[in-house]
């Protein structure tokens, strides 16, 4: 377009012709001596006629008029309510945010009167001085959440909630000598007592004395899948009965504690803070996946929070409450991993090294000896303990287990009676 065409075009208007769909421009926009009929009237008429024949030609077509139609349904029900269509490839064209809105309502009006705060009270035993012998004792408090099992009184929750004995180089830490419930929508104090815990899976189980309890459903956490909704439900910061939603991140992440511990845990971005420990995380229909237990956090982390998956605590619920503990297999021994440096360096194979045996245990009658390597166990090979602790609990006490070893160069296999563990 030259530059005086492209300056007249501020002028030009574009009128679309129904007979054609082409662009055409008045290229006099200022000129006004047309007869009124000439210039008003012929052309009104003319768009009527034109539109009429247009559509009356797409109706008589099948084809054209459902895709007219079909498409002035599809559009007539996107502008009055967004809904989710799943296509054959599998991905949501529509999201609809107020069927989210129903989905955490309901999900947060299903577990909530399931979900209560937990507070602990303990000692905190601290030195006068630097260099004195006396200490003071002062009160402290800690606080968390847990999840109602049964109508009776039965809590879940967190070791770590309920466990709090420390000792550190300056100052002690007690037992918990108190611990209290809150329940959902009631400001009373229930006093609970500790009925069992387990430090090995941070689960514990407490009890107040109250009955006609609403106890929280269970899904099945096998069956979750990365990218489904998921709500955190507890008592952050002493906020009883706060909720935060997001999706499940992964399944099965191993993760590793501030005291070396290995979990395999359900990972949610939904918000986790202190005091959710022992909280529920809770899937679309309200029901347990998963018991909130820890998160990451630091410098440039956001939203990596972790649950254990509901279905790994029904044993160990069930052993808390009869036995006050877990009863476990047990070997015997303490080992030390070997890896292929260390092994050659010191001229023995790669595995675990035995240091210590203890007296009267399941591994000193099968006949192990300090400098055995194990190298093999139930047919597998092995270079961990952390190997041979879990083919150890995929028994029972009671059970054989064969393993076998390297002695000053050769192998041999031995056959242990697991013990319980004391």
């Amino acid at each position: 377009m030259d530059e005086k065409n492209e300056t007249n075009t501020k002028n030009f208007k574009t009128v679309q012709n129904p007979n054609t769909y082409k662009t055409v421009y008045d290229a006099n926009p200022t000129k006004t001596k047309t007869g009124f009929g000439k210039s008003v009237l012929l052309p009104f008429f003319s768009g009527i006629v034109g539109c009429a024949v247009v559509m009356g030609t797409c109706f008589g077509v099948p084809s054209i008029r459902e895709n007219i139609l079909g498409s002035s349904a599809n559009n007539s029900n996107f502008s009055s309510s967004t809904s989710s269509n799943t296509n054959s490839s599998g991905y949501v064209s529509q999201t609809s945010l107020s069927n989210y809105s129903d989905t955490s309502v309901y999900a947060a009006n299903k577990i909530l009167p399931s979900i209560v705060g937990i507070k602990v009270e303990y000692m905190v035993n601290t030195p006068l001085s630097l260099f004195s012998n006396k200490q003071q004792s002062t009160t402290a408090t800690a606080s968390g959440s847990g999840i109602i099992i049964s109508d009776d009184g039965y809590i879940l929750t967190n070791n770590h909630i309920v466990s709090t004995t420390s000792e550190e180089s300056y100052y002690e830490v007690s037992e918990a000598t108190k611990v209290t419930v809150t329940l959902f929508n009631d400001e009373t104090e229930y006093e609970a007592k500790i009925i069992g815990k387990d430090e090995q899976t941070d689960l514990a189980v407490i009890k107040i004395d109250k009955t006609g309890l609403s106890k929280a459903e269970f899904a099945d956490s096998d069956s979750i899948k990365v990218g489904e909704f998921a709500m955190a439900v507890g008592n952050p910061l002493g906020m009883q009965s706060s909720i935060t939603c997001g999706v499940i991140s992964a399944v099965n992440r191993e993760v590793t504690d501030s005291d070396g511990k290995k979990f395999t845990l359900i990972q949610t971005d939904a918000a986790i803070n202190s005091g959710n420990s022992g909280g529920a995380l809770v899937n679309s229909e309200g029901k347990v996946i998963g018991i909130n237990t820890l998160k990451l956090s630091g410098t440039g982390i956001e939203g990596m929070g972790f649950a254990i998956p509901i279905n790994s605590t029904t044993d160990i619920t069930s052993q808390l409450i009869q036995y006050s503990k877990v009863k476990r297999p047990y070997i015997g021994i303490t080992g030390m991993d070997l890896d292929e440096e260390t092994a050659n360096t010191y001229h023995l194979v790669q595995g675990i090294y035995v240091k210590a045996i203890e007296d009267f245990s399941a591994a000193e009658k099968a006949g192990f000896k300090i400098g055995d390597v194990i190298i093999e166990a139930d047919g597998k090979k092995i270079t961990t303990m952390d190997e041979l602790n879990e083919i150890k609990n995929s028994h029972q006490i009671g059970d054989e287990m064969k393993v076998k070893v390297n002695r000053e160069g050769q192998e041999k296999e031995l056959t242990i009676t697991l013990g319980e563990q004391p």
